[in-house]
């Protein structure tokens, strides 16, 4: 009987990550000046990063009241 040895890849050289990084910083650094300018910790633009919780972030923008207009209106 004979056995087969499998070679496994990995896809995560450094080479391959540093343009994820950048994809992804390019996805979260506008969100985080729109949720900081209206009032909000910015941290709420990491939600960008999770499917589904990004769009739900995004009707939470919409339709709360914003920190920084309160008193303007």
């Amino acid at each position: 009987m004979e056995t087969t040895t499998v070679e496994t890849t990995s896809y995560y050289h450094p080479i391959g990550i540093i343009p994820i990084l950048i994809i992804l910083a390019l996805a979260v650094i506008p969100y985080w000046k729109i949720w900081s300018r209206t009032g909000h910790s910015g941290a709420w633009s990491l939600l960008m990063l999770v499917p589904l919780a990004n769009l739900i972030s995004l009707w939470v923008l919409a339709f709360k009241e914003w920190p920084a207009m309160r008193g303007r209106q």
